[in-house]
């Protein structure tokens, strides 16, 4: 492969289209146990208060990834180190579909999260593919291949669970991710980053971006309350259907397809992203989860319908992915040479945020029902927007892009 130009250069629709499948691929292993939960855990002998852990396991695996491996976009050549990291996921796929008791399961689901991360190390490439007028429109269009393997995760783990039971979803998935690194490692361009760094000065640097970018925490503590609901709804609902509404897996499959549908806003957050709007756009991301939020306790709790619910989860999905796309056309315009390190940190805040939300999940609807989950997803955004009210600061390009 040749090296290509970093700034100036276009990735063609095809590249495009491969990145965005991989991350849709790869970003799907973290939110196929979501739905399962319900038959995980009793074949594995798990307490159901303790069920979210599942999820939470992973996310934690993430976040750790997040910060030790995504890092190493900023030094190691990008290529050899994303085809490294999906092959690495295989053994961590498999011990999960072959497990027999709940301790090998949440190891490898820790494991399945640490080496997803993958993920983060596309988008970065992506960026360093493309000028600056299109960053935003390309990493839309990318970010709705991630963001439909997120939303379209759980209705395939409900089918296939469903048919072939819930160990199929992973064995699958392990031998996806087995043609996937042979399919990159042949496609992929080379880059060799410029900089040279020791892996420890490399982690000791993720310390002080927070401070010397502020905005870098403010944008993650923004995406940690919009992530935990996210990962609040999608966690508690299929148990929710299932407890009141008598659903099983091909019901809760054909609700999380719906849901699916709020990954058509990302390509279009990025283009509105090019335009300059991103500090309007976070503001209104926040509006649309805690109006989704508003709608979920309504249809749960007062007209008991699932159409409400099922709305409710296309406009949280929309608002968070709008706000993702905003805050990471932001970071990257912010310092290019450190585009992996910013990315790992932001991505990092948010998913302990996430993690934070799927293991509350369990114990709220012990001991509160869906009253609890929605009160929690009215809150964390709430905050959040009076934190971003107290923003004056501008970021070191002068604006909010």
């Amino acid at each position: 492969m040749h090296k290509l130009p970093g700034e100036s250069f276009s990735p063609p629709a095809t590249l495009v289209f491969l990145l965005a499948a991989a991350c849709g691929l790869t970003v799907a292993n973290i939110y196929y146990v979501q739905p399962l939960i319900g038959l995980i855990g009793p074949e594995l002998g798990m307490d159901p208060r303790h069920s979210s852990w599942m999820v939470t396991f992973t996310q934690l695996g993430y976040a750790a990834g997040l910060l030790l491996l995504v890092p190493l976009g900023d030094m190691v050549e990008n290529r050899r180190l994303l085809v490294t990291t999906v092959a690495a996921s295989v053994p961590a796929l498999l011990a999960a579909g072959l497990a027999r008791n709940s301790a090998v399961f949440l190891t490898a689901g820790g494991l399945i999260g640490l080496t997803s991360v993958s993920v983060q190390m596309l988008l970065p490439l992506a960026a360093h593919l493309t000028s600056d007028h299109q960053r935003g429109r390309i990493v839309g269009n990318i970010m709705s291949g991630l963001l439909l393997g997120i939303l379209l995760a759980r209705p395939v783990a409900s089918v296939m669970a469903d048919a072939y039971g819930w160990r199929a979803v992973f064995l699958l998935s392990s031998v996806l991710m087995t043609s996937l690194a042979v399919i990159l490692w042949f496609t992929l361009p080379h880059r060799q980053p410029e900089a040279k760094h020791a892996y420890v000065d490399l982690l000791k640097s993720l310390w002080r971006l927070p401070i010397t970018y502020p905005v870098l925490l403010r944008l993650g503590l923004y995406q940690a309350a919009a992530f935990a609901c996210i990962s609040l709804f999608w966690t508690a609902v299929p148990l929710f259907l299932m407890h009141a509404y008598g659903y099983h897996q091909r019901g809760i499959a054909g609700f999380a397809l719906i849901g699916a549908a709020g990954a058509l806003s990302a390509p279009i957050a990025g283009r509105l992203a090019d335009r300059g709007i991103g500090r309007l756009g976070t503001l209104v991301s926040l509006a649309s989860i805690i109006i989704a939020f508003s709608m979920a306790a309504w249809g749960g709790l007062v007209s008991h319908s699932v159409w409400m619910l099922a709305l409710a989860g296309v406009l949280l999905d929309a608002g968070v992915q709008f706000n993702l796309v905003f805050s990471q056309r932001t970071l990257y315009a912010l310092a290019p040479a450190l585009r992996s390190r910013l990315n790992g940190v932001f991505i990092a805040i948010f998913f302990i945020g996430g993690a934070l939300g799927s293991v509350l999940v369990s114990p709220l609807l012990a001991t509160l029902g869906w009253a609890g989950i929605c009160g929690l997803g009215l809150l964390l955004p709430l905050l959040a927007l009076g934190y971003f009210l107290t923003d004056r600061e501008a970021v070191p390009t002068g604006r909010w892009f």
